[in-house]
Protein backbone atom coordinates (compact mmCIF):
# COMPACT_ATOMS: atom_id res chain seq x y z
CA UNK A 1 0.00 0.00 0.00
CA UNK A 2 2.74 2.44 0.91
CA UNK A 3 4.91 1.53 -2.12
CA UNK A 4 1.39 2.53 -4.56
CA UNK A 5 1.07 5.82 -2.60
CA UNK A 6 4.52 6.32 -2.76
CA UNK A 7 5.29 5.97 -6.48
CA UNK A 8 2.02 8.28 -7.08
CA UNK A 9 3.02 10.87 -4.93
CA UNK A 10 6.16 11.16 -6.80
CA UNK A 11 4.50 10.79 -10.24
CA UNK A 12 2.54 13.75 -8.82
CA UNK A 13 5.20 15.94 -7.54
CA UNK A 14 7.42 15.21 -10.82
CA UNK A 15 4.97 16.74 -12.78
CA UNK A 16 5.39 19.75 -11.20
CA UNK A 17 8.78 20.28 -12.73
CA UNK A 18 6.72 21.55 -15.84
CA UNK A 19 6.41 24.79 -14.38
CA UNK A 20 9.85 25.18 -14.66
CA UNK A 21 11.99 27.72 -12.20
CA UNK A 22 9.84 30.69 -10.35
CA UNK A 23 12.14 32.54 -7.82
CA UNK A 24 10.78 33.87 -5.48
CA UNK A 25 9.12 33.50 -1.07
CA UNK A 26 5.83 33.90 -0.99
CA UNK A 27 4.34 30.67 -2.46
CA UNK A 28 6.90 28.56 0.17
CA UNK A 29 5.67 31.43 2.76
CA UNK A 30 1.96 30.80 2.41
CA UNK A 31 3.07 26.53 2.57
CA UNK A 32 4.72 27.13 5.95
CA UNK A 33 2.12 29.19 7.34
CA UNK A 34 -0.65 26.64 6.84
CA UNK A 35 2.06 23.99 8.10
CA UNK A 36 2.31 26.18 11.12
CA UNK A 37 6.48 27.28 10.28
CA UNK A 38 8.24 24.08 11.27
CA UNK A 39 11.40 25.52 10.11
CA UNK A 40 11.42 27.17 13.24
CA UNK A 41 11.53 24.23 15.52
CA UNK A 42 15.22 23.55 14.72
CA UNK A 43 18.23 25.20 14.29
CA UNK A 44 19.50 25.73 10.85
CA UNK A 45 22.96 26.49 8.53
CA UNK A 46 22.13 27.82 5.13
CA UNK A 47 24.55 27.21 2.05
CA UNK A 48 24.62 28.94 -0.67
CA UNK A 49 27.40 29.26 -3.78
CA UNK A 50 28.59 28.11 -7.11
CA UNK A 51 30.83 24.84 -6.38
CA UNK A 52 31.31 22.37 -3.33
CA UNK A 53 27.76 23.12 -1.40
CA UNK A 54 26.63 19.26 -0.89
CA UNK A 55 30.10 18.77 0.25
CA UNK A 56 29.88 21.28 2.46
CA UNK A 57 26.22 20.68 3.84
CA UNK A 58 26.91 16.63 4.08
CA UNK A 59 30.70 17.26 6.52
CA UNK A 60 28.70 19.73 8.84
CA UNK A 61 25.81 17.32 8.88
CA UNK A 62 28.77 14.52 9.77
CA UNK A 63 30.31 16.29 12.19
CA UNK A 64 26.88 17.32 14.02
CA UNK A 65 25.91 13.81 14.47
CA UNK A 66 29.62 12.64 15.41
CA UNK A 67 28.55 15.52 18.21
CA UNK A 68 25.54 13.99 19.77
CA UNK A 69 22.78 16.75 17.76
CA UNK A 70 20.18 14.41 15.60
CA UNK A 71 20.71 16.32 12.05
CA UNK A 72 18.84 16.93 9.28
CA UNK A 73 20.35 17.17 5.80
CA UNK A 74 18.97 18.52 2.92
CA UNK A 75 20.36 18.87 -0.86
CA UNK A 76 19.95 18.45 -4.21
CA UNK A 77 19.49 17.03 -6.55
CA UNK A 78 19.03 13.19 -6.35
CA UNK A 79 20.88 10.76 -8.14
CA UNK A 80 18.95 7.85 -8.01
CA UNK A 81 16.06 8.44 -5.56
CA UNK A 82 13.81 11.16 -4.52
CA UNK A 83 14.19 10.21 -0.91
CA UNK A 84 18.02 11.12 -0.83
CA UNK A 85 17.49 15.10 -1.15
CA UNK A 86 16.07 14.70 2.81
CA UNK A 87 18.17 12.51 5.29
CA UNK A 88 18.24 12.35 9.32
CA UNK A 89 21.37 11.66 11.20
CA UNK A 90 23.35 9.83 7.53
CA UNK A 91 20.16 8.28 6.70
CA UNK A 92 17.33 8.79 3.68
CA UNK A 93 13.67 9.34 4.77
CA UNK A 94 12.33 6.18 4.08
CA UNK A 95 8.97 6.01 1.46
CA UNK A 96 6.65 5.76 4.36
CA UNK A 97 8.18 9.66 5.66
CA UNK A 98 7.43 10.67 1.87
CA UNK A 99 4.38 10.38 2.21
CA UNK A 100 3.34 11.55 5.05
CA UNK A 101 5.38 14.85 4.21
CA UNK A 102 3.79 15.45 1.13
CA UNK A 103 0.19 14.72 2.26
CA UNK A 104 0.82 17.42 4.98
CA UNK A 105 2.35 19.80 2.54
CA UNK A 106 -0.56 18.78 0.09
CA UNK A 107 -3.42 19.78 2.81
CA UNK A 108 -2.19 23.47 3.12
CA UNK A 109 -3.65 26.52 0.96
CA UNK A 110 -0.74 27.58 -1.48
CA UNK A 111 -1.37 30.82 -2.58
CA UNK A 112 -1.95 32.36 -6.06
CA UNK A 113 0.07 29.64 -8.03
CA UNK A 114 0.99 25.91 -7.95
CA UNK A 115 4.29 25.69 -6.21
CA UNK A 116 7.21 24.17 -8.10
CA UNK A 117 9.12 21.02 -7.44
CA UNK A 118 11.68 22.54 -5.64
CA UNK A 119 9.21 24.77 -3.61
CA UNK A 120 6.97 21.68 -2.75
CA UNK A 121 10.14 19.12 -1.65
CA UNK A 122 11.87 22.37 0.33
CA UNK A 123 8.46 22.45 2.29
CA UNK A 124 8.52 18.41 2.79
CA UNK A 125 11.44 18.69 3.86
CA UNK A 126 10.90 21.28 6.73
CA UNK A 127 8.01 19.52 7.78
CA UNK A 128 9.95 16.32 8.21
CA UNK A 129 13.01 18.08 10.52
CA UNK A 130 10.15 19.30 12.48
CA UNK A 131 7.87 15.66 12.74
CA UNK A 132 11.05 13.94 13.63
CA UNK A 133 12.05 16.63 16.01
CA UNK A 134 16.03 17.52 14.60
CA UNK A 135 18.15 19.85 16.67
CA UNK A 136 20.07 21.22 13.25
CA UNK A 137 19.44 21.19 9.75
CA UNK A 138 21.64 21.59 7.11
CA UNK A 139 19.75 23.41 4.35
CA UNK A 140 21.79 23.57 0.78
CA UNK A 141 20.08 26.48 -1.78
CA UNK A 142 18.58 25.30 -5.20
CA UNK A 143 19.37 28.29 -7.10
CA UNK A 144 21.07 32.12 -6.10
CA UNK A 145 20.15 32.45 -2.96
CA UNK A 146 17.66 35.87 -2.15
CA UNK A 147 14.85 34.06 -4.05
CA UNK A 148 15.71 30.40 -3.51
CA UNK A 149 12.95 28.84 -1.66
CA UNK A 150 15.17 27.73 1.38
CA UNK A 151 15.79 31.67 2.30
CA UNK A 152 12.38 31.52 4.12
CA UNK A 153 14.52 29.74 6.92
CA UNK A 154 16.23 31.84 9.70
CA UNK A 155 19.92 30.19 10.19
CA UNK A 156 22.58 30.40 12.93
CA UNK A 157 25.30 30.44 10.34
CA UNK A 158 25.56 30.82 6.46
CA UNK A 159 27.98 29.59 3.69
CA UNK A 160 28.61 30.82 0.87
CA UNK A 161 30.79 28.80 -0.97
CA UNK A 162 32.31 30.09 -3.77
CA UNK A 163 30.90 32.48 -7.13
CA UNK A 164 31.17 31.52 -10.67
CA UNK A 165 29.11 32.63 -14.06
CA UNK A 166 26.04 30.15 -13.72
CA UNK A 167 22.32 30.40 -14.39
CA UNK A 168 22.76 34.02 -15.91
CA UNK A 169 19.21 33.75 -17.27
CA UNK A 170 18.41 34.09 -13.67
CA UNK A 171 21.11 35.26 -11.65
CA UNK A 172 22.87 37.79 -13.51
CA UNK A 173 25.31 38.25 -16.21
CA UNK A 174 28.50 39.23 -13.63
CA UNK A 175 30.41 37.85 -11.01
CA UNK A 176 29.27 40.76 -8.77
CA UNK A 177 25.50 40.24 -9.64
CA UNK A 178 25.74 36.76 -8.79
CA UNK A 179 27.26 37.26 -5.62
CA UNK A 180 24.36 39.60 -4.65
CA UNK A 181 22.04 36.87 -5.59
CA UNK A 182 23.41 34.03 -3.10
CA UNK A 183 24.34 37.39 -0.85
CA UNK A 184 20.20 36.80 -0.47
CA UNK A 185 21.32 34.45 1.76
CA UNK A 186 22.90 36.64 4.53
CA UNK A 187 21.09 37.68 7.75
CA UNK A 188 21.23 40.21 10.06
CA UNK A 189 23.59 39.51 12.85
CA UNK A 190 23.95 35.96 11.34
CA UNK A 191 27.78 34.83 10.77
CA UNK A 192 28.57 34.12 7.15
CA UNK A 193 31.34 32.40 6.08
CA UNK A 194 32.78 32.42 2.65
CA UNK A 195 35.40 31.27 -0.08
CA UNK A 196 34.92 33.67 -2.75
CA UNK A 197 37.98 35.07 -3.82
CA UNK A 198 37.23 37.20 -6.71
CA UNK A 199 37.14 41.57 -5.66
CA UNK A 200 33.97 41.47 -7.64
CA UNK A 201 32.03 39.38 -5.00
CA UNK A 202 34.13 40.11 -1.84
CA UNK A 203 32.91 43.71 -2.13
CA UNK A 204 29.18 42.77 -2.46
CA UNK A 205 28.87 40.07 0.10
CA UNK A 206 31.19 42.50 2.36
CA UNK A 207 28.53 45.30 2.17
CA UNK A 208 25.35 43.03 2.10
CA UNK A 209 27.26 41.95 5.86
CA UNK A 210 27.83 45.04 6.93
CA UNK A 211 24.35 46.27 5.88
CA UNK A 212 22.85 43.47 8.14
CA UNK A 213 25.83 43.83 11.00
CA UNK A 214 26.26 40.01 10.05
CA UNK A 215 29.88 39.14 11.19
CA UNK A 216 31.54 38.35 7.81
CA UNK A 217 34.63 35.44 7.68
CA UNK A 218 36.66 35.43 4.66
CA UNK A 219 38.79 32.20 3.30
CA UNK A 220 42.35 32.79 3.47
CA UNK A 221 42.15 36.19 5.56
CA UNK A 222 40.60 34.90 8.68
CA UNK A 223 40.77 31.02 7.88
CA UNK A 224 42.86 28.90 6.20
CA UNK A 225 44.76 25.61 5.76
CA UNK A 226 48.52 24.43 4.53
CA UNK A 227 48.71 20.82 3.10
CA UNK A 228 50.63 18.85 4.25
CA UNK A 229 52.87 15.91 2.30
CA UNK A 230 51.60 12.96 3.71
CA UNK A 231 47.95 13.93 2.42
CA UNK A 232 46.44 15.78 5.50
CA UNK A 233 45.96 19.35 6.23
CA UNK A 234 46.03 21.81 9.13
CA UNK A 235 43.42 24.17 9.62
CA UNK A 236 43.78 27.95 11.36
CA UNK A 237 41.17 29.64 11.93
CA UNK A 238 39.78 32.51 14.49
CA UNK A 239 40.22 30.79 17.71
CA UNK A 240 41.56 27.13 16.71
CA UNK A 241 44.60 25.58 15.17
CA UNK A 242 43.87 21.73 13.85
CA UNK A 243 46.32 20.44 12.31
CA UNK A 244 46.61 16.31 10.60
CA UNK A 245 43.32 16.54 9.67
CA UNK A 246 41.81 14.46 7.04
CA UNK A 247 38.57 14.35 5.20
CA UNK A 248 36.96 11.18 3.18
CA UNK A 249 36.12 13.36 0.39
CA UNK A 250 38.77 13.14 -2.43
CA UNK A 251 40.50 16.56 -4.24
CA UNK A 252 42.65 19.34 -3.06
CA UNK A 253 39.25 21.34 -3.73
CA UNK A 254 37.63 19.34 -1.25
CA UNK A 255 40.61 20.84 1.74
CA UNK A 256 39.23 24.13 0.49
CA UNK A 257 35.67 22.89 1.03
CA UNK A 258 36.69 21.77 4.73
CA UNK A 259 37.90 24.66 5.87
CA UNK A 260 34.65 26.60 5.29
CA UNK A 261 32.86 23.90 7.30
CA UNK A 262 35.52 24.09 10.49
CA UNK A 263 35.23 27.82 10.06
CA UNK A 264 31.32 27.62 10.41
CA UNK A 265 31.49 25.57 12.95
CA UNK A 266 33.87 28.07 15.15
CA UNK A 267 31.68 30.65 14.69
CA UNK A 268 28.84 28.75 15.92
CA UNK A 269 30.95 27.63 19.22
CA UNK A 270 31.79 31.41 19.88
CA UNK A 271 27.96 32.36 19.87
CA UNK A 272 27.54 28.80 21.95
CA UNK A 273 25.28 27.74 19.61
CA UNK A 274 27.29 24.47 18.88
CA UNK A 275 28.96 21.68 21.58
CA UNK A 276 31.85 19.83 20.45
CA UNK A 277 35.11 18.09 20.20
CA UNK A 278 38.53 17.87 18.00
CA UNK A 279 37.70 14.35 17.80
CA UNK A 280 33.83 15.26 16.41
CA UNK A 281 35.63 17.12 13.97
CA UNK A 282 38.08 14.70 12.97
CA UNK A 283 35.59 11.32 13.06
CA UNK A 284 32.91 13.75 11.25
CA UNK A 285 35.04 14.69 8.55
CA UNK A 286 35.99 10.76 8.13
CA UNK A 287 32.64 9.62 7.76
CA UNK A 288 31.32 12.24 5.36
CA UNK A 289 30.24 10.63 2.14
CA UNK A 290 29.39 12.33 -0.43
CA UNK A 291 28.27 10.34 -3.88
CA UNK A 292 28.72 11.54 -7.72
CA UNK A 293 31.79 13.64 -6.32
CA UNK A 294 35.05 11.92 -7.05
CA UNK A 295 33.46 8.55 -6.42
CA UNK A 296 35.30 5.11 -7.21
CA UNK A 297 32.58 2.37 -8.31
CA UNK A 298 34.93 -0.11 -9.83
CA UNK A 299 38.58 -1.00 -9.76
CA UNK A 300 38.81 -3.29 -13.12
CA UNK A 301 38.43 -0.85 -14.93
CA UNK A 302 38.62 1.92 -12.54
CA UNK A 303 35.16 3.90 -12.99
CA UNK A 304 35.23 7.19 -11.53
CA UNK A 305 32.13 9.36 -10.89
CA UNK A 306 31.97 12.99 -10.74
CA UNK A 307 29.05 15.55 -10.98
CA UNK A 308 30.97 17.95 -12.86
CA UNK A 309 28.11 20.02 -13.95
CA UNK A 310 29.97 23.58 -14.31
CA UNK A 311 33.14 24.74 -15.60
CA UNK A 312 34.63 25.23 -12.26
CA UNK A 313 33.99 21.53 -10.95
CA UNK A 314 35.36 20.28 -14.71
CA UNK A 315 38.54 21.82 -14.25
CA UNK A 316 38.57 20.47 -10.71
CA UNK A 317 37.93 17.13 -12.18
CA UNK A 318 40.41 17.77 -14.92
CA UNK A 319 43.42 18.57 -12.05
CA UNK A 320 42.40 15.83 -10.52
CA UNK A 321 42.85 13.45 -13.03
CA UNK A 322 46.09 15.17 -14.66
CA UNK A 323 47.82 15.01 -11.29
CA UNK A 324 46.89 11.29 -10.28
CA UNK A 325 45.96 9.20 -13.83
CA UNK A 326 48.08 10.44 -16.09
CA UNK A 327 49.86 6.87 -17.57
CA UNK A 328 46.13 5.18 -17.80
CA UNK A 329 44.37 4.88 -20.53
CA UNK A 330 41.04 7.37 -19.77
CA UNK A 331 37.72 6.89 -21.26
CA UNK A 332 35.54 10.14 -20.74
CA UNK A 333 31.33 9.67 -20.97
CA UNK A 334 30.28 12.64 -20.80
CA UNK A 335 26.15 14.36 -20.98
CA UNK A 336 26.09 18.20 -20.34
CA UNK A 337 22.89 20.25 -19.92
CA UNK A 338 21.93 22.76 -22.04
CA UNK A 339 22.76 25.93 -20.26
CA UNK A 340 26.07 24.87 -19.54
CA UNK A 341 29.40 26.27 -21.21
CA UNK A 342 29.94 22.87 -22.77
CA UNK A 343 33.06 23.58 -25.07
CA UNK A 344 34.78 25.12 -22.17
CA UNK A 345 33.89 22.17 -19.84
CA UNK A 346 34.97 19.33 -22.39
CA UNK A 347 38.23 21.61 -23.23
CA UNK A 348 40.05 19.92 -20.06
CA UNK A 349 38.30 17.27 -19.29
CA UNK A 350 39.63 15.85 -22.74
CA UNK A 351 43.25 17.07 -22.46
CA UNK A 352 44.51 13.37 -21.48
CA UNK A 353 41.64 11.15 -22.82
CA UNK A 354 42.18 8.02 -25.26
CA UNK A 355 38.21 8.28 -26.42
CA UNK A 356 35.27 9.85 -25.29
CA UNK A 357 31.42 8.61 -25.39
CA UNK A 358 28.98 11.30 -25.69
CA UNK A 359 25.34 10.65 -24.68
CA UNK A 360 22.05 12.82 -22.67
CA UNK A 361 20.60 12.31 -19.45
CA UNK A 362 16.75 11.66 -19.43
CA UNK A 363 16.08 15.45 -18.64
CA UNK A 364 14.42 18.07 -21.10
CA UNK A 365 17.44 20.28 -20.56
CA UNK A 366 19.80 17.86 -21.70
CA UNK A 367 22.07 18.68 -24.73
CA UNK A 368 21.99 16.54 -27.58
CA UNK A 369 24.84 13.95 -28.20
CA UNK A 370 25.32 15.07 -31.54
CA UNK A 371 26.10 18.77 -30.13
CA UNK A 372 29.08 17.10 -27.99
CA UNK A 373 30.42 14.45 -30.34
CA UNK A 374 30.64 17.65 -33.27
CA UNK A 375 32.56 19.49 -30.14
CA UNK A 376 34.62 16.21 -28.96
CA UNK A 377 35.65 15.36 -32.29
CA UNK A 378 37.94 18.89 -32.39
CA UNK A 379 39.96 17.54 -29.36
CA UNK A 380 40.24 13.58 -29.71
CA UNK A 381 39.53 11.34 -32.94
CA UNK A 382 37.90 7.97 -30.82
CA UNK A 383 34.47 9.94 -30.97
CA UNK A 384 31.74 7.51 -30.19
CA UNK A 385 27.32 8.46 -29.36
CA UNK A 386 24.95 7.38 -27.93
CA UNK A 387 21.56 8.27 -27.33
CA UNK A 388 21.16 7.43 -23.35
CA UNK A 389 23.52 6.85 -20.39
CA UNK A 390 22.78 3.04 -20.18
CA UNK A 391 23.91 2.15 -23.27
CA UNK A 392 26.90 4.84 -23.06
CA UNK A 393 27.77 3.04 -20.07
CA UNK A 394 27.38 -0.52 -21.21
CA UNK A 395 29.11 -0.08 -24.05
CA UNK A 396 32.47 1.76 -22.37
CA UNK A 397 32.18 -1.51 -19.53
CA UNK A 398 31.86 -3.96 -22.52
CA UNK A 399 34.86 -2.58 -24.75
CA UNK A 400 37.60 -1.25 -21.70
CA UNK A 401 40.14 -3.04 -21.04
CA UNK A 402 40.89 -4.09 -16.87
CA UNK A 403 43.64 -1.68 -16.32
CA UNK A 404 41.66 1.34 -18.01
CA UNK A 405 40.44 4.38 -16.32
CA UNK A 406 36.28 5.18 -17.24
CA UNK A 407 35.19 8.55 -16.23
CA UNK A 408 31.56 9.53 -16.08
CA UNK A 409 30.96 13.28 -16.06
CA UNK A 410 29.43 16.54 -16.62
CA UNK A 411 26.17 16.40 -15.19
CA UNK A 412 24.98 15.02 -11.81
CA UNK A 413 21.76 13.25 -13.94
CA UNK A 414 24.18 11.25 -15.84
CA UNK A 415 25.85 9.85 -12.87
CA UNK A 416 22.89 9.05 -11.41
CA UNK A 417 21.58 6.84 -14.21
CA UNK A 418 25.04 5.68 -14.67
CA UNK A 419 24.62 4.14 -11.27
CA UNK A 420 21.72 2.69 -12.09
CA UNK A 421 23.24 0.88 -14.83
CA UNK A 422 26.74 0.05 -13.29
CA UNK A 423 24.61 -1.72 -10.17
CA UNK A 424 23.55 -4.20 -12.85
CA UNK A 425 27.00 -4.44 -14.64
CA UNK A 426 29.45 -4.43 -11.48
Amino acid sequence: MIQNKYNSILKEMFALQRFGIKLGLATIRNILNGLGNPQRTFACIHIAGTNGKGSIAASIASILQQAGYRTGLYTSPHLIDFNERISINGQQISNKDVVKAYQAVKKVHKGSREPTFFEFTTAMALVEFARQKVDWAIIETGMGGRLDATNIIKPAGSIISNISLEHKMYLGNTIAQIAAEKGGIIKARIPVVTGARQPSALSVLESIAAGKSAPFYRYGRDFRVRTNPNGSFNYYGMSNVWKNLKTSLIGPHQVNNTALVLAACETLAQKNRLNFTENHLRQGLKNTVWPGRLEFVGQSPLIILDGAHNLAAARNLANYLQENLRSRKLTLIAGILDDKPYKAMLGPLMKQCSRVIVTRPIIDRALEPEILYAEAKQHVSDVTCFPDVDQAVTHAMATADPDDVICIAGSLYVVGEAKQTLARLI
